[in-house]
């Protein structure tokens, strides 16, 4: 009777100990979920806080420049000419580069492919000697002043073949304005933080921000001394 007694009390010392087994492990469950949401909300904080820290150089907010991204990014295909080409302004994106460089490669074929002259070439020389890739290249504009290639970087060669196809076969359709704005559309896409730092600040000096004023020669130069953050990473080979 004394050692059934005795095996009774062990058998429920032995219960009373797996009983406490999950107790302890949802303690400590407990303090790694704590733990955990300690470090995210952190985190959080220190987002929240980059966000809203003001630029040294330029006195814009990263906050500004993430809504000036959202602002100047073109999306979906292009009107008349987007869909005969095959291709869409969201092709170019940071987080495909393969699909961005085929788009890339779609648009430099007409600039290999295709020769301008008489009034098509004039026309063609006054709008792309008024838009560079100065992102790429140092050369005032991406062609010679009688229409050669003046930059060899793939950004060139398909704003290059925008501006020939459009001049070639949609000659009425845009103005010459409408077409340097199309360059400057595919050239938002190529550099986006860099160019959503300077459309911040042609925004704070009052300046209109539209495509010519943004990616033409115009302003050229004048976001010189703004940081760009990771966001400033070039789309597409160069």
């Amino acid at each position: 009777m004394i050692m059934e007694s005795h095996k009774h009390e062990e058998h429920k010392h032995a219960e009373h100990h797996v009983e406490h087994k999950p107790a302890e492990l949802k303690s400590n469950y407990r303090v790694y979920l704590i733990a955990a949401l300690v470090v995210l909300v952190l985190f959080n904080q220190w987002q929240i806080s980059s966000l809203n820290n003001l630029s040294p150089s330029s006195g814009l907010s990263s906050g500004g420049s993430l809504q000036a991204i959202s602002e100047i990014i073109p999306t979906g295909i292009p009107l008349v000419y987007g869909a005969e080409v095959g291709v869409s302004y969201d092709d170019i994106s940071p987080t495909d580069q393969n699909r961005a460089n085929n788009a890339i490669a779609k648009l430099s074929a007409y600039d290999k492919s295709m020769e301008l002259t008489g009034s098509d070439l004039q026309r063609y020389i006054k709008i792309a000697s008024e838009i560079s890739c100065e992102y790429c290249c140092g050369a005032n504009s991406i062609i010679t002043a009688n229409g050669q290639a003046a930059c060899g970087c793939a950004h060139s060669y398909s704003m290059r073949g925008v501006a020939k196809y459009l001049i070639k076969y949609h000659p009425n359709e845009f103005t010459d304005d409408q077409i340097l704005e199309e360059l400057g559309k595919w050239k938002t896409l190529f550099f986006p933080g860099i160019m959503a730092q300077k459309a911040a600040v042609l925004k704070s000096k009052g300046i209109e921000l539209n495509y010519i004023n943004l990616a033409s020669n115009k302003y050229r130069g004048i976001e010189k001394g703004v940081e760009v953050g990771s966001s400033g990473a070039m789309v597409g080979g160069c």
